[in-house]
């Protein structure tokens, strides 16, 4: 099929995908990822970075379950792991020696001192216990996000929220605070350059820890790039002062390194890139290799703090089961082995610097941004600068589908972390099939 042909086709899924879609929303409950709905394609297999559907199509994947397929898929050693693992048993948080392998493993790498890790199985259940260790540990209560982070759904954090995500829950946890971020895109105090956002807004959060608090803060969360809001990256000693203010106030300074983690950006924590060491820190996604966990890492006097210290205090019912600790173990041993944290360094690089290239030929690509493999590219009205609306976003997702390749770009902040086993060649290839897909947009919109 011609890429002439492809742009007059309508999208749609296969028709065996699109069977067992339409029958399954019969039974499944609304709310599935964006994604989903609009893709409306059944995954039958996938291999490395290529996902195949029920209908023989593949698809090279640019989002990795959000950040989650570190190995891509099919990893034979990551399905020996855990297939070895369920055949003997699944549950239960007794010691097995993968756990104790991964445990001592995680220790080699995350920054000095945050030696004790507690798993659980998703990341609102992290944070949130995340959040219980730093009242246990400073006797406060209160807690401060920043506006376009992310760091759950659950009550205990929803109050973190903005944009949409909490409209309508009613009221939230008390003594949640929201303050402004310096995202590079729009700065809220409509400062140009990133450097004077950032010191803006750390100034803001000085004054609004004095008169918006009562003075009773245990932690200070922030994404060392804030992955929902777009891959945005803070400007240069945004994070570290951040942690000083934390210091300061006597409260936990938490990095939540749910996407950012284990060479997601590059380095193996998103921390690293400004070298600092957190109090605590909260893991998952990538570190799974595609299974459910997550987990809170802190130094063992932090860990020690009572009543989390306390036998069953933060502990979970599936967290650190025998069967996530084999996938867990299974991941990080090919994450090192493989140097994939390199490789995310140097396939992200090549992929940030084409999609330079192509903002400059492409009318509808505004920002680009990123670190390592969590990239960030602005979709935009060519005339105004504004974003593209949803439904010509829709159209650039489902020509992407067309010509195999799947990616975010419903949204005009469109987000890119495809799996940490990706080739410079492959990614190249799929970051071509965007621009075919924008540019076919764009033409038949006369944008």
């Amino acid at each position: 099929m011609t890429p002439q042909t492809l742009a007059e086709t309508p999208y749609s899924a296969g028709p065996k995908s699109k069977a067992l879609f339409d029958e399954e929303q019969a039974y499944i409950a609304p709310g599935l990822q964006t994604i989903a709905l609009y893709a409306q394609i059944a995954v039958e297999s996938g291999q490395g970075a290529t996902l195949r559907d029920a209908d023989g199509k593949t698809y090279l994947d640019l989002v990795a379950g959000i950040g989650v397929a570190s190995l891509g898929y099919g990893h034979p050693e990551w399905a020996k792991a855990v297939a070895e693992q369920a055949a003997k048993t699944a549950v239960g948080s007794f010691t097995s020696a993968r756990r104790l392998n991964f445990l001592k493993t995680l220790a080699s790498v995350t920054p000095k001192g945050l030696t004790r890790c507690q798993l659980y199985s998703s990341g609102a259940e992290a944070v949130e216990a995340a959040l219980r260790l730093a009242k246990s540990k400073t006797g406060g209560f209160e807690v401060v996000g920043f506006w376009g982070g992310f760091h759950g759904k659950t009550l205990g954090v929803m109050g973190l929220l903005n944009d949409g995500f909490k409209d309508s829950y009613g009221p939230m946890a008390p003594g949640l605070h929201l303050a402004p971020y310096p995202d590079s895109r729009r700065c809220p105090f409509g400062t140009k350059e990133p450097h004077d956002c950032g010191a803006h807004c750390l100034s803001f959060l000085r004054e609004m820890i004095k008169r918006e608090t009562t003075g009773a803060i245990a932690a200070i969360l922030l994404e060392p790039v804030q992955g929902t809001n777009g891959n945005v990256v803070p400007p240069a000693g945004f994070f570290k002062g951040v942690a000083e203010i934390a210091k300061e106030t006597g409260a936990m300074f938490l990095s939540d390194e749910m996407i950012c983690g284990f060479g997601r950006t590059g380095k193996m924590f998103g921390c690293d890139h400004e070298g600092v060491i957190p109090d605590l820190m909260t893991i998952g996604k990538g570190f799974g290799g595609g299974f459910p966990v997550s987990g809170v890492v802190a130094s063992t006097e932090l860990a020690s703090a009572a009543p989390w210290s306390k036998p069953s205090g933060s502990s979970s019912s599936y967290g650190g089961n025998p069967l996530a600790s084999a996938a867990c173990d299974a991941t990080l041993q090919v994450i090192l082995r493989d140097k994939l944290v390199d490789n995310a360094a140097k396939v992200g690089a090549a992929m940030l610097k084409r999609l330079e290239q192509m903002k400059a030929s492409q009318p509808l690509i505004g920002a680009v941004r990123g670190r390592g493999l969590m990239l960030g590219v602005d979709l935009v009205e060519p005339k105004t600068g504004a974003a593209l609306p949803k439904p010509i976003c829709r159209e650039v997702f489902e020509e992407g589908l067309k010509r195999g390749v799947l990616t975010m770009a419903y949204n005009p902040s469109l987000r890119i972390n495809p799996p940490l086993v990706i080739s410079e060649a492959e990614a190249l290839g799929g970051l071509s099939l965007l621009g075919e897909a924008l540019e076919t947009v764009r033409r038949r919109r006369g944008l």
